[in-house]
């Protein structure tokens, strides 16, 4: 067995490259699993961007990490997939992570205690992070951006089926205004501009089984749907309420895709890389 030193810490020969799935020292329900590229060593100080890719509601955690491998090795990127199972607040729960709250339960302390983590056991380069969700995940990713955009270089939303508008008009879930008495913090629009955002989506994503809210979903409330009928409509509508508060996004939409990323990865992969590009500094 390989054995090394980390930053901090003894590393074993299943902390590097598809690394093993760790269970999350802040609350064992919650695991995750990393790929570290191949040239981490400890023969060297060299430090490493750190990437989180945050799973939609099917949960491939795994398929996440190895579809993101190669750009790690490609970016001096460590890849973090946290994994949020279903049942945890009730038998049949599959969203309560995309809120980022559930009670007591904050999903948000979960992820942030994951990559503070990550930063122990590693030489991460600093402690905002690239992240991206594609469909759950999406819903996840926008949300964070509101809560911690201190912690983002850069968010890539992808296709989140119900999203939060950055209006200060509507309360949350459909909008911010409450949005401190919810969550305990307020936003910070500048905090905000300085990440780098992206949205990202099939040119045929318009299906509306899955997302459409009734008055008889756990979720509803006035103005659920205000942001329109499906996700090409709601990513819009998302675009233009950051861009109403001075915050740029860049959208990519591929054409012939519906509700399935694995066509749109290479998108994400390039938005970050780029967003790299500018911030890299030296180790």
């Amino acid at each position: 067995m390989r054995k090394t030193a980390g930053h901090g810490r003894n590393l074993s020969y299943y902390d590097f490259g598809h690394t093993t799935v760790y269970a999350s020292r802040f609350d064992q329900r919650f695991p995750y699993c990393a790929y570290v590229p191949s040239d981490y060593s400890e023969d060297d100080d060299k430090a490493y961007n750190l990437a989180v890719i945050v799973h939609g509601t099917e949960r491939g955690m795994l398929a996440y990490r190895d579809a993101f491998a190669d750009f790690g090795e490609a970016n001096d990127t460590i890849v973090l997939c946290p994994l949020f199972p279903a049942n945890i607040c009730f038998p049949g729960d599959l969203s309560s992570y995309k809120m980022l709250r559930a009670g007591d339960l904050h999903y948000d302390a979960v992820l942030l205690d994951m990559v503070e983590e990550m930063r122990e056991r590693y030489r991460i380069r600093d402690d905002r992070v690239l992240m991206y969700g594609f469909s759950g995940g999406g819903h996840f990713t926008h949300r964070f951006l509101y809560l911690h955009p201190e912690r983002l270089l850069a968010a890539s939303i992808g296709a989140p089926g119900v999203v939060t508008l950055l209006d200060f008009d509507q309360d949350f879930w459909v909008g911010v205004r409450d949005f401190e008495a919810v969550f305990g913090k307020a936003i910070d629009l500048d905090a905000m501009r300085k990440v780098a955002v992206q949205m990202v989506i099939g040119g045929d994503d318009k299906e509306t089984w899955e997302i459409t809210i009734t008055p008889n979903d756990a979720w509803w409330m006035p103005g659920a749907d205000l942001a329109g009928a499906n996700r090409n409509d709601r990513i819009r509508s998302l675009k233009k309420s950051l861009e109403r508060n001075g915050i740029a996004a860049r959208l990519d939409m591929v054409e012939g895709i519906a509700h399935d990323d694995r066509l749109l990865i290479a998108k994400v992969k390039e938005f970050f890389a780029e967003t790299l590009a500018t911030v890299r500094t030296p180790a």
